[in-house]
């Protein structure tokens, strides 16, 4: 029962560090279904994996990660700590249809 109510709150801290990131600030560049490229220049998010998406959101918030958007993005992820955007990640797959 002890495993039960652990893993309830876990899921139920998921979902609240998903529901943290603002993700209509993304959709203003990738698209409603994240199905664009934001400004012709990043790749498709909606092609990623939930892995690919998580670390290179860390990583434009550590700053070891990005090209010529990084200044960008990492203005937008910099205030969310890694939990909320591992969690967002599975968040933004279930927007775009994955």
């Amino acid at each position: 029962m002890k495993k039960l109510v652990s893993l309830m709150v876990l899921g139920a801290a998921g979902t609240l560090f998903a529901a943290n990131v603002n993700l209509a600030s993304c959709k203003g560049c990738h698209g409603a279904k994240f199905e664009k490229s934001a400004l012709g220049k990043s790749k498709i998010v909606a092609n990623l994996t939930e892995e690919e998406i998580a670390n290179s959101l860390i990583g434009y918030k550590n700053g070891t990660y990005g090209g010529p958007m990084k200044g960008i993005m990492k203005g937008q992820v910099a205030r969310y700590s890694d939990e909320e955007l591992k969690a967002s990640a599975a968040e933004i797959l279930k927007v775009a249809g994955k």
